[in-house]
């Protein structure tokens, strides 16, 4: 049965309260130039809401879901991620919106929790596909208002930037803001209102009780909502395997001051990720204390600092920035550089000074290299790379105990747990080890097995107060981006690029008589990532001649089919060179007609 509540009627001006954060909405009728406003409690009319992952598990990064009741869909995050070793000349992965696509009329808009690239990189791509608005806090939405402009897409999209605490209104949903904490400013969790049940998701957190800018996690919030009912939490799972707590992000201000004031003769270098704003302050703050100047390196870093004090989210205090041009005014021992590139990325600057290809920055010895980082699964030899070749040109790099996690250990997803009291668990944001670990974790606090679900990306898991089942699978995949190109890559061209990456290629070049049917030049063999030509001109000369033979075989049985002669071409080719040498390199024949 419907609640209708009679609020007001008659004038034009109107005032009414909603106590409580009721599910309501207003309907507006004319009568005889009398207002009357109704307030409508949002009814389940039997329909299950949808969560659709259409990435973001089984693997860190590319974060997306969409929720889905009746004709209301709403999307969290759209994150990309970062090629694999394998995918040879890729750039970034982003995630398959085909879902999104087909359902476009239902799509209300991106709700994105936080401002890490795997939270709003793929945002750019998916909004030249889907023009919906984007809701963010605010630095977040300052971060993706830059991105946005690089694309040319900045008048075309629809923004809100939205406080905590603020609710939005989307079709059938209600999405409300709640505070919490993690390696980024104005990082939020979200509560998912529906005619079916709340939904919780935490996004990317920890509780830090006394962060470096802004409030501690707005844990009573979460309770709350949690005395009303939740049907579901989905919660971070990436440390769920590490035991205890977080450690605070301020506890990193101690160990800052200690390693400057054992280290007052040398030049300071630190490799922090590009987005840590508060990570950046701390180094700042203490830089400041010892009297040192800061470069900061690194054009995404560069960039997120000035987007972050534009919208006071960094102090930093006056005249202790200074430019890279200025860093030969002052001696080594009174600069701090904070760079890009903890995680070895082969373009970042500190991988660049490490090569000494940087155009600036040469790595003296005696320097004093900061990783304030853990290296992402994957990594691992990005990273050892990168503190070898420092190690090698005299700097003393610190690689450990100078970095604290942005997301929650097994006590706070306990905490988090037990104040949401949920229907059912969902663990998200992490690989198949880290689901199951938290889903060990909520079966210990009281949730009965069946009602925890480990979901894949593409599945369709339907939640109501009755049941929860998944009911289906939705097409997901990657997109691979390569320079320009979107889409443009897939499977076959990256086999062709490990093929060639393994085995090289040659190139046969001939050509052909078509009116008589006659060899006139060739065939030339082209070599390039097989063998060095000038130091095996037996096994070429031998090549040719095979090759030569197949030719001359086909032409005297009448055969002019060039597809033939190409297949002939490379079949008797890969066996000579498989009997000589054991490597399948590709061969690509062209001929041509003459």
């Amino acid at each position: 049965m419907e609640h209708v509540f009679i609020v007001a009627c008659s004038g034009s001006v109107l005032r009414f309260v909603i106590w409580d954060r009721m599910e309501l909405y207003l309907q507006v009728h004319s009568r005889e130039n009398v207002e009357v406003i109704y307030l409508k409690k949002k009814v389940n009319s039997g329909s299950s809401l949808k969560v659709i992952p259409l990435g973001g598990l089984e693997l860190i990064g590319m974060n997306i879901t969409a929720f889905e009741y009746e004709d209301s869909i709403v999307v969290v995050d759209c994150g990309l991620s970062f090629p694999d070793d394998d995918m040879l000349g890729i750039d970034l992965v982003i995630p398959d919106i085909t879902y999104l696509k087909e359902n476009q009329d239902k799509v209300k808009g991106f709700m994105i929790t936080h401002g890490h690239e795997d939270h709003i990189g793929a945002l750019p791509y998916v909004l030249k596909e889907i023009n919906v608005p984007v809701y963010a806090t605010k630095l977040t939405m300052g971060i993706i208002e830059n991105k946005l402009k690089e694309h040319n897409l900045l008048k075309g999209t629809k923004r809100k930037v939205v406080k905590f605490g603020q609710s939005i209104n989307l079709g059938q949903f209600r999405i409300e803001y709640i505070k919490t904490n993690h390696s980024i400013v104005d990082a939020a969790a979200l509560a998912i209102y529906s005619p079916a049940g709340t939904v919780i998701h935490t996004g990317d957190f920890k509780v830090d009780y006394t962060p470096v800018y802004g409030d501690a996690i707005d844990l009573q919030r979460f309770a709350e909502i949690g005395k009303k009912g939740v049907l579901a939490l989905m919660c971070d799972s990436t440390n769920a395997e590490r035991p205890g707590f977080t450690q605070s992000e301020r506890t990193l201000g101690r160990i800052f001051d200690t390693i400057f004031s054992e280290h007052k003769s040398t030049r300071i270098i630190i490799a922090t990720f590009a987005s840590n704003v508060d990570r950046v302050r701390q180094i700042i703050n203490s830089a400041y204390k010892f009297g040192r100047k800061v470069v900061v390196e690194g054009r995404s870093m560069v960039n997120i600092i000035e987007i972050a004090q534009n919208l006071n989210r960094i102090t930093i205090p006056e005249n202790t920035l200074i430019d890279i041009e200025q860093l030969k005014n002052y001696p080594d021992e009174k600069t701090v550089i904070v760079t890009t590139g903890s995680q070895g990325e082969s373009m970042a600057a500190l991988s660049r000074m490490a090569g000494s290809v940087h155009k600036k920055i040469s790595i003296k010895p005696g320097d004093t290299v900061i990783f304030s980082s853990h290296p992402i699964p994957g990594n691992e030899k990005a990273v050892t790379k990168v503190i070898n070749e420092l190690s090698r040109k005299g700097a003393d790099v610190i690689f450990q105990d100078v970095h604290v996690s942005g997301h929650a250990c097994q006590e706070e997803i306990k905490l988090i747990y037990t104040l949401v009291q949920p229907r059912y668990a969902v663990p998200v944001h992490g690989e198949y080890k880290h689901l199951k670990a938290q889903a060990k974790l909520a079966q210990e606090l009281g949730i009965e097995k069946e009602n925890i679900f480990i979901l894949s990306s593409g599945d369709v898991l339907e939640l109501s107060e009755e049941k929860a089942a998944v009911t289906g699978k939705v097409p997901v995949g990657t997109i691979l981006v390569d320079g320009l190109g979107v889409g443009d890559v897939g499977n076959i061209v990256l086999r062709d690029r490990q093929h060639l990456a393994e085995d090289g290629i040659l190139i046969v070049v001939l050509a052909l008589d078509g009116s008589v049917n006659q060899l006139v030049s060739g065939p030339d063999i082209v070599s390039r990532g097989f063998v060095y030509v000038r130091e095996s001109d037996e096994l070429m000369e031998e090549a040719r001649s095979i090759i030569e033979d197949g030719i001359l075989h086909c032409l005297d049985r009448g055969i002019s089919d060039w597809g033939k002669i190409k297949s002939v071409i490379k079949d008797s080719l890969s066996e000579f060179v498989w009997k000589k040498t054991k490597r399948r390199p590709m061969i690509l024949p062209i001929i041509m007609d003459v």
